[in-house]
């Protein structure tokens, strides 16, 4: 996604938001990111949720909320959530257009 946007290495990074228990998961964790980007220094942030087709409750709270909180709280000072997909014409059309190309057996 960093490349298709132009965005060059080292100004974005990647993170893992859901944790299983206390087991260790898929790492680095979206809410210590955030908290290590602001305190190095980082002021204006823009996250993607990229694995997401529709923004959940999960999501919209645990980044959209404590997330941003967190961030602010620890240095930084804007924090931008971009929205998922959800009900944008675009990706109706394009869910309309798959359809058809494969419809269901």
């Amino acid at each position: 996604m960093a490349e298709r946007l132009g965005i060059p290495e080292g100004k974005f990074s990647s993170s893992f938001q859901s944790r299983f228990g206390k087991e260790v998961w898929c790492e680095p964790y979206t809410d210590e990111e955030l908290e290590r980007l602001a305190k190095s220094g980082v002021k204006k942030l823009v996250v993607l949720c990229p694995a997401f087709v529709s923004d959940c409750l999960e999501t919209l709270e645990e980044i959209g909320m404590e997330g941003k909180h967190s961030f602010e709280e620890h240095g930084g000072e804007t924090f931008t959530l971009v929205p998922c997909l959800n009900t944008h014409p675009l990706f109706v059309d394009a869910l309309k257009e798959w359809s058809m190309t494969f419809p269901s057996t």
